[in-house]
């Protein structure tokens, strides 16, 4: 099996998974979208990956927020919050799923009268697909870490394509995976246009320096939740964090390197671009306590929900 922050314990249930679509149910195996759906000819739509811990959606209000925002963003209608929040809670509760669950919910512009650019040829309202699938990470990859390549395609400015749209385009962070999986890396770490250290191709990018806690401007990645949490934890509990530009000689010289992502929470990172990362393998102490911090916050956001579930 690959090796990545996404890496997952096969589950023999996600053979049988019924996924959401426009408001119908799909085995897996009879779930389509059109050739004429306006992500497949050009990319255009949105999408969130959200954990269910317990019973409930994680951090779900800075999901939406951020869902909301994007369409706010590319101007597409996607009807109502509520509806979509029911939606996720049907696919669940359809699957018979509580606990270790990854949900992927994607809303396109809806499907074209001719393959083109142009809005204006949509045909009907947005696609939305939501497939909810039992993942818990692998834990080799949580324990030993992953290793990273820098790729020489940059993360593009918000003036070519802003970073902060969590959006179906996603062409120049495959290209970065594919040169990062053929110099021998798991994953890849790529610069802004400015060559400070920008994010990785699917997660957010932290370094610890001299007890510090560093990750990048936050102009040139995606606004991780995640990463967002982890600033605030660490922040909460006296840690000092940093959204700062750095180079990736300061990286090299890292004494811990982690990434952050909804699904692999905190993974540890034991070398970069061939440099070993500390005393490795695994995680080291800084790594360790954020991840217990978020962790709490995850179990805080929960029990929050349930109490609220009950009222």
């Amino acid at each position: 099996m690959t090796r990545s922050t996404h890496s997952a314990v096969a589950d023999p249930r996600n053979a049988d998974v019924q996924i959401w679509i426009n408001g119908e149910f799909f085995h897996r195996d009879e779930a389509k979208i059109s050739v004429f759906d306006s992500a497949f000819l050009v990319g255009d739509g949105i999408w969130e990956g959200i954990r269910l811990h317990h019973g409930q959606f994680a951090f779900l209000d800075r999901h939406m927020d951020r869902l909301f925002m994007a369409a706010k963003a590319i101007h597409l209608d996607i009807g109502d919050r509520a509806d979509i929040e029911a939606a996720l809670r049907q696919t669940v509760q359809r699957n018979d799923m509580y606990d270790n669950v990854h949900l992927r919910l994607m809303i396109t512009r809806g499907n074209k009268k001719t393959p083109s650019q142009h809005p204006s040829n949509v045909v009907g309202g947005p696609n939305v697909v939501i497939i909810a699938e039992h993942k818990l990470a692998n834990p080799e990859v949580a324990n030993d870490g992953i290793s990273l390549f820098t790729a020489t395609v940059r993360r593009p400015p918000p003036d070519t394509l802003d970073q902060k749209l969590n959006c179906h385009s996603k062409l120049h962070e495959v290209i970065a995976l594919i040169q990062a999986v053929g110099a021998g890396a798991d994953e890849a770490l790529m610069l802004d246009p400015n060559g400070a250290v920008a994010t990785c191709n699917a997660t957010n990018f932290f370094i610890v320096r001299d007890g510090e806690v560093w990750t990048s401007t936050g102009f040139y990645n995606l606004g991780g939740i995640t990463r967002a949490l982890v600033l605030e934890v660490a922040r909460e509990a006296g840690i000092t964090a940093l959204e700062k530009d750095f180079s990736l000689t300061e990286v090299y010289d890292a004494e811990e390197v982690f990434v952050t992502g909804t699904f692999g929470a905190l993974t540890p990172v034991s070398h970069v671009d061939g440099r070993k990362i500390g005393s490795g393998p695994g995680a080291g102490p800084m790594t360790q306590r954020l991840s217990g911090l978020y962790s709490d916050a995850v179990a805080a956001d929960v029990a929050a929900r349930d109490a609220e579930a009950l009222r």
